[in-house]
């Protein structure tokens, strides 16, 4: 089965077809270093690196890109209050390279791959400036007291991927003071500088580039004029990525032909965001819950569906990522190599997993299936079958490979050790239970529970145990 992909530019799902056989190139708008990560770029970073991840398993050679944006208006700002009193130029230069530092710290803890290409802003400098010359030739774009501006009156199905027309756009559209644009559609492709920011010489003065012209430079640069799928958070589509599209088709070039939109995370459906205050970092997050749990609160939604943040979910997520745990310590914490059969039982839930994942990554049904194997697992555990130990290997196995493609580490899952004091305790308790003295075995076993240590009681009769 090929992989369908709901593209926001035709509204539909279609189905993937790569520029070239067996390859995927991948662009996603990356984060804009001016303070801490929080969870909603959290999910944003874990749904592409997901949808990396299902292309390496289905055998295509991806390349993935994500921007850096390190130099903007809000970079500065921070530079203005947190470096207060140096010189604005290092300031801006210190908090980008502080934050985008503690973004790929985040990034690793939560077991999200790098990019395979991260470019930043301002090692785009000149090529912007070709790009923007290049709009001015067309005459796409218009030089203005310094600033130079995108004509969107003169682009093609402009509003295409936002659903928009020029009407619904115009009735919203304002004009900000300082700006020097012939119509309020219009927006910046080059800023001329303000006394003391960030600058760089071009031919219509000292400036920076505008937000969006940064995108259609790196992506096209790395990626060629046209590439298979272009991503990032739903609240880009206007105006960040339809600019995009405006100006990378007044160059001449095809740009993305697929384009996928993560949905936003909210707090009390109210969309998370700094300007807000309503924001809980990664770091809060990280200092009370493994990355797994997180994770698997993301895949509970359809990435393109908003995701509701609670500490009450996060609870609950925790309660259901346990049923892993606890199975896993009833086998061997490694699967054995030496399984090489398959068993039917399990690999029709791993085509289901592929069929669910194949939809437009619908990680609710594929982390559904985690979910049933793990049942289908603790019944063949229960059960009389001779194989069973084989087959379990084997589901473990699948397991393990499965919710890799999802970003599931299982780290936190303890190993079973054979510590003496616990095994000491079990065996005093299995010995108050033959004596028939119950209420010492049972105070072993709660003096066991205080210090972690939870018991289970096979139906043959054994005892294992596991770490809470």
């Amino acid at each position: 089965m090929s992989i369908k992909i709901y593209n926001t530019l035709n509204s539909k799902k279609e189905e993937f077809k790569p520029i070239k056989k067996n390859k995927v190139n991948i662009y996603v708008c990356g984060p804009t270093v001016y303070d801490d990560p929080h969870i909603g770029h959290a999910r944003s970073a874990y749904v592409f690196d997901v949808i990396r991840r299902y292309f390496i398993y289905k055998k295509y050679k991806v390349t993935f890109v994500r921007n850096v944006t390190d130099v903007d208006d809000k970079i500065i700002d921070k530079a203005k209050k947190e470096l207060k009193g140096e010189d604005l130029n290092s300031a801006v230069k210190k908090i980008s390279k502080k934050y985008l530092k503690t973004y790929h710290k985040y990034m690793d803890e939560l077991g999200i791959a790098s990019p395979d290409k991260e470019p930043k802003a301002t090692e785009y400098i000149d090529k912007m400036k070709d790009f923007i010359s290049i709009l001015i030739k067309r005459k796409i774009a218009y030089i203005s007291e310094g600033d130079v501006y995108f004509d969107v009156k003169k682009a093609k199905n402009y509003g295409k991927l936002s659903n928009q027309t020029f009407e619904m756009l115009e009735s919203g559209a304002r004009v900000t003071p300082g700006e020097n644009k012939s119509d309020p559609l219009d927006f910046a492709l080059w800023k001329s500088s303000k006394e003391g920011e960030p600058s760089w010489d071009s031919p219509w003065g000292k400036g920076r580039p505008g937000w969006h012209i940064e995108c259609s430079v790196m992506s096209s640069d790395i990626l060629g004029d046209e590439f298979d799928i272009h991503g990032g958070g739903i609240d880009l589509i206007f105006p960040h990525h339809e600019n995009e599209i405006a100006q990378s088709e007044g160059a001449g070039k095809k740009f993305a032909h697929y384009w996928i939109h993560n949905g936003l995370l909210t707090i009390n459906k109210e969309k998370m965001a700094k300007s807000l205050g309503n924001f809980i970092s990664i770091e809060d997050i990280l200092k009370k819950y493994p990355s797994d749990i997180l994770k698997v609160l993301f895949m509970q939604s359809h990435y393109s569906h908003p995701v509701d943040f609670s500490w009450e979910r996060m609870e609950e997520v925790k309660t259901a990522y346990n049923r892993f745990t606890i199975l896993f310590q009833k086998l061997d914490k490694k699967p054995s190599k030496s399984t090489k059969k398959g068993y039917d039982s399990i690999n029709k839930f791993k085509k289901e997993f592929e069929d669910a994942m194949d939809d437009d990554f619908n990680t609710p049904i594929a982390l559904r299936v985690l979910f049933d194997m793990v049942k289908e697992s603790n019944r063949i555990l229960d059960s009389d079958q001779d194989n069973k130990m084989d087959i379990l290997r084997y589901a473990k196995e699948t397991i393990l490979e499965l919710s890799g493609i999802l970003g599931l580490s299982f780290k936190d899952i303890k190993e079973e050790k054979s510590d003496t004091w616990v095994t000491k305790a079990i065996a005093q308790r299995e010995q108050y239970r033959k004596d028939k003295k119950y209420k010492d075995a049972d105070e072993v076993r709660k003096t066991l529970e205080a210090k972690g240590i939870i018991l289970e009681d096979t139906k043959d009769g054994k005892t294992t145990w596991r770490r809470k």
